[in-house]
């Protein structure tokens, strides 16, 4: 029996599906029909009444649940007491962020529930290029900050994989295309973006033996999407960039997918672990629940 196997169980009975369960859970419904499996068959017991559309407590999974949840309400409040022991229940944590990739679409999600664990945490976040965070971290003015990965200079941590994409003028006529080809993006003025993806950007046209006609280079995503809606050219940005929040603001510009998939990798990192307070391993550890592949 284990803690995980509990919530598992809590999580079940709660919702009545294995499926639902498992979506919420972040896992695959096999493990959760396992785990289930797995305490059944340790405490000898059915906890569950299965039928082919539904599922139920049975009688002993009530009497059980109480118990399951006494247990893991025990469980959290040591949770909780730990994270004091250790500090992590004031201080101040400081987060380097690099634009509205982290900024908008990733760090919101991952503070909501950082600061419902940890309210007594000061959380300051700084935003900048790729390259200032970069040295933000290197010079201790941050205590974690995103990157774009590999970054071999740093203790790393995988959270999310960000495609690359085309952006196009509504009226071109790559915009009735369903993919774009690189050699199509190099046939107009072409707009390079200085952020953390530039330099990943000219490398696949590098590989790919391609030349686009760089005319311009712009540092500010929105600058880019204005230009490429005035007609001064077509670009290639992260998908991560451009939120659907963003495109609509700037209807003359149309996003689409590259004929062949190009991803960045977006981490966090520290300068080295023995080196990280409380609050950033707990902030490190929440991001790694919510964002890392398993």
């Amino acid at each position: 029996m284990t803690f995980t196997q509990l919530a598992i169980f809590a999580k079940v009975a709660a919702l009545g599906s294995f499926t639902t369960a498992a979506d919420q859970l972040g896992i695959s419904q096999s493990a959760v029909s396992h785990a289930i499996r797995q305490l059944e068959k340790e405490w000898d017991v059915k906890l569950f009444i299965r039928t082919q559309q539904s599922i139920s407590l049975s009688s002993t999974g009530k009497q059980l649940l109480v118990r399951t949840n006494e247990l893991l309400t025990l469980a959290e409040g040591l949770t909780q007491e730990v994270a004091d022991l250790r500090g992590v229940k004031s201080g101040t944590l400081r987060i380097g962020s690099m634009g509205i990739s982290t900024s908008i679409q990733v760090l919101p999600k991952i503070l909501e529930k950082f600061k419902a664990r940890y309210p007594g945490i000061e959380v300051i976040v700084e935003e900048g290029k790729d390259h200032e965070v970069a040295e933000w971290i290197r010079d201790r003015k941050v205590d974690i900050g995103f990157v774009v990965l590999p970054n071999e200079q740093f203790h790393t941590t995988k959270l999310i994989e960000d495609a690359l994409i085309a952006l196009i003028p509504a009226q071109h006529p790559l915009a009735k295309q369903t993919t774009i080809q690189l050699a199509d993006l190099c046939k107009d003025p072409f707009i390079l973006t200085l952020a953390g993806s530039g330099k990943f950007v000219e490398q696949i046209f590098e590989d790919a033996k391609l030349r686009p006609d760089i005319k311009h280079k712009y540092a500010q995503i929105i600058t880019i999407i204005k230009m490429v809606e005035m007609g001064s050219g077509v670009s290639i940005v992260a998908d991560l960039a451009v939120p659907d929040e963003i495109m609509q603001l700037f209807p003359g510009v149309i996003k689409k997918p590259l004929s062949v998939n190009y991803f960045r990798t977006i981490g966090l990192a520290i300068p080295h672990p023995s080196h990280a307070s409380p609050a950033t391993t707990a902030f490190l550890q929440l991001s790694k629940q919510l964002f890392a592949k398993k």
